[in-house]
């Protein structure tokens, strides 16, 4: 190595060395406008600054070098020589500087960095700080919905807790209107028989004043005596063995407990069916698929109703042309799903969910009559069914009301039907039909509601 050679590599090393000595050990940069502790450690002004700022309230001050501790705020003196030289070697040595850059703690090559967090003591390049930054502000988003999230759940429990609490005023009532009618109904009971009783004692006395009228002499008095006191005895028995005989027992605790288990158990199955089944959105009917046949649709575009005026509805390939029919403006297909449908007590109607490919016009067209759709009927003589693919099944009993819950599980190929009184499932698909395998769905569902002349139908939500 010849002299120029071993003067530049000494060179190198000095600028080296000289350049680690007005390092920042914050930033890892050279000195801007440095500033000493009194420990005799320097630093950036603006390094140390953000440094002090992160300890205040943490009760003591500590040097970022040294740790040393201080109980109040260092005071930071100004260091004019160290600025100098810091300057000096700057504008001498501009290449320093560059070369000088805080890689990025995250990549695996020498990436410059952005930034820098003195908390976490990393380094991030652009690439990494906007990762960091989309972190941030999902976790922002995330806190912003937490309270929203919680304000529905609230809601929620605070609506279950009300209806559960008016459920048990109802059974409360229930019950103590049972007890209430078995006691004035024993109380009737025993006031009928104290009233037979008293009864019984006046003509008895009648009778003895009646014995003691008829004497004629006072040597017939005992004989007369000893014949009514063995009547008395006998009529006692008498009595006693009819007190005995009738019904007039304590209050029916069994009837009473039966009463109010029946009731704990139908709160109970409608809580855990409101759990298990989703809460309802609000469904609008379409009317492009309504039927031009005697069908008027009401403008909260959820009630329907038979009409003999004509409609003059434009004649379109989603109106159904046969069958007074109509489908919701959404489909299903995914999802579980529950809503409602009233009909009138008199009417002929019916709802199920059908394929949007169901034909529109023909014999076939009708909900039930196809295997593109599943129908629940109600008749006039309040009798169901259940229809599909031109095949019914009925009901055996009737039922005890007019609303009706409907309940899809799509994924499960599952339609449900509750009696909402009750708040029981009386039948579902595929289950009524014993040679239906198809268990699943193939394609998007929609509500379809079916009236017949002079029938009202209104779809709800759930409540």
């Amino acid at each position: 190595m010849d002299v120029e050679t071993k003067g530049k590599y000494g060179k190198q090393l000095i600028n080296v060395d000289l350049r680690d000595e007005l390092t920042c050990s914050i930033c890892l940069n050279m000195y801007m406008d440095p500033v000493t502790l009194t420990c005799g450690h320097s630093f950036c002004r603006t390094c140390i600054v953000d440094v002090l700022d992160t300890q205040n309230g943490s009760g003591a001050y500590k040097c970022p070098e040294c740790r040393a501790e201080s109980q109040e705020r260092p005071t930071l003196v100004k260091t004019t020589k160290l600025r100098n030289i810091a300057d000096s070697f700057r504008s001498t040595y501009p290449e320093q500087e560059e070369e000088v850059r805080i890689p990025c703690t995250y990549c695996d090559s020498l990436v410059p960095a952005a930034k820098t967090c003195l908390h976490c003591e990393a380094s991030l390049c652009d690439k990494h700080l906007r990762r960091a930054k989309e972190k941030v502000q999902n976790l922002e988003e995330l806190r912003r919905q937490v309270p929203e999230k919680a304000a529905g759940v609230t809601e929620r429990v605070t609506a279950l807790i009300r209806d559960i609490r008016k459920q048990l005023e109802a059974l409360e009532k229930r019950v103590l209107s049972e007890i209430s009618r078995q006691e004035e109904q024993i109380s009737l009971r025993v006031s009928d028989l104290i009233r037979q009783l008293e009864i019984k004692e006046l003509s008895r006395k009648m009778g003895d004043i009646e014995e003691l009228c008829d004497m004629t002499g006072p040597f017939n008095c005992p004989t007369r005596t000893g014949i009514r006191a063995d009547y008395y005895d006998a009529e006692e028995d008498t009595e006693t063995h009819d007190i005995e005989g009738h019904d007039v027992r304590a209050l029916d605790v069994g009837l009473i407990s039966v009463t109010l288990h029946s009731g704990l158990t139908g709160i109970v199955t409608r809580i855990s069916i409101r759990r298990r089944v989703p809460e309802a959105s609000d469904m609008l009917l379409d009317v492009n698929t309504a039927s031009d046949l005697y069908f008027c649709i009401k403008k909260d575009l959820k009630t329907v109703s038979w009409s003999e005026i004509d409609q003059s509805r434009p004649e379109t390939p989603e109106r159904f042309q046969y069958y007074a029919h109509v489908l919701n403006s959404s489909s299903f297909s995914s999802g579980r799903h529950y809503w409602e449908v009233e009909g009138n007590e008199s009417g002929w109607w019916g709802v199920g969910v059908v394929y949007p490919s169901m034909k529109r016009k023909g014999k076939r067209s009708g909900i039930g009559d196809n295997n593109k759709s599943w129908c629940l009927w109600r008749r006039y003589d309040n009798n169901y069914s259940v229809r599909h693919n031109n095949k019914s099944i009925q009901f055996p009993h009737p039922l005890s009301c007019c609303r009706i819950g409907i309940f899809l599980d799509y994924e499960a190929g599952r339609l449900s039907f509750y009696e909402n009184r009750r708040v029981e499932e009386f039948t579902h698909f595929p289950n009524p039909f014993p040679n239906y395998h198809n268990a699943l769905f193939i394609n998007p569902l929609c509500v379809c509601l079916c009236i017949w002349v002079f029938t009202e139908c209104h779809l709800c939500v759930f409540e």
